[in-house]
């Protein structure tokens, strides 16, 4: 073990593991495709470090996902596509155009300034990569492996930089009860359509992250949020049903809706 190890010394690690001779087997079976899950599941844990203020278990997480970072570059380079050099010079270019009222002579002063430019830029980008391929449409590269409230809530702020928007939160509230109505309407036909159903259903979760976009909330962590306020609830109610000799399940729904209410 050495006292400090650096960047280098982590990327000659990564190389020892995928070393045909002398590497490690389950390392030398791997490739992007299989790595990828990994990688989502290394940067939930990161979130999850941030959101329970976890700050060592943060340092390690961080660790984590800058191994896998390095490993795609290991690939990469194995297959003579990109180093990681290539990754940094990439990243550095990139800062450099996004942030021109930083590193270049373009200043912006207002915090809406600086997000339509980011967003210009990125447009110019798309653009570019589309020359010599399909249509470009605003709605380029937005990673189908998000989450769908995340995906859903991109799709949204791209549309909306191309004017095709609601007018206010209210209107966009306004579809969610326009939504709403159309559930009940296949949930109450004499012949449920299962397809029809769910394709009402997602357009009503659709709708609801367009009111939290346009309230400027992120509507991923509003569910987070609403998740962990419903566990630490339902774990309270529990607690409260045990004192009074009985088990969830046994309690009627009038008994559940009183420990529920003691809760709040």
């Amino acid at each position: 073990m050495k006292e400090k190890y650096t960047i280098n010394d982590l990327r000659h690690m990564v190389e020892q593991l995928r070393n045909p001779d002398t590497g490690c087997p389950w390392n030398l079976q791997q490739n992007f495709a299989s790595i990828a899950k990994f990688t989502l599941e290394e940067a939930y844990e990161v979130v999850d470090s941030i959101e329970n203020n976890d700050i060592k278990g943060l340092e390690g997480e961080i660790g984590d996902l800058l191994y896998h970072v390095l490993y795609y570059t290991q690939l990469g380079q194995e297959q003579a596509l990109f180093s990681f050099d290539d990754v940094i010079q990439q990243l550095a270019a990139k800062l450099i155009r996004r942030h021109p009222s930083i590193f270049d002579e373009i200043k912006l002063q207002s915090k809406s300034e600086i997000i339509v430019a980011w967003e210009k830029q990125k447009s110019k980008e798309r653009l570019e990569n589309h020359k010599n391929a399909v249509p470009h449409s605003a709605l380029d590269n937005i990673p189908h492996a998000f989450p769908a409230l995340v995906r859903a809530a991109k799709i949204q702020q791209r549309a909306a930089t191309v004017n095709f928007d609601f007018n206010g939160y209210k209107q966009a509230l306004s579809k969610v009860y326009e939504e709403i109505d159309e559930v009940v309407a296949e949930a109450d036909a004499a012949v449920i359509d299962d397809d029809k159903l769910e394709e009402e259903l997602g357009d009503l979760l659709f709708s609801v992250v367009n009111v939290a976009r346009h309230l400027k909330h992120d509507p991923e962590q509003a569910l987070r949020k609403a998740n962990e306020k419903f566990e630490k609830r339902f774990r309270q109610v529990e607690v409260l049903a045990l004192q009074n000799g009985k088990s969830l399940s046994d309690c009627s729904i009038s008994e559940m809706e009183l420990l529920w209410q003691k809760v709040k």
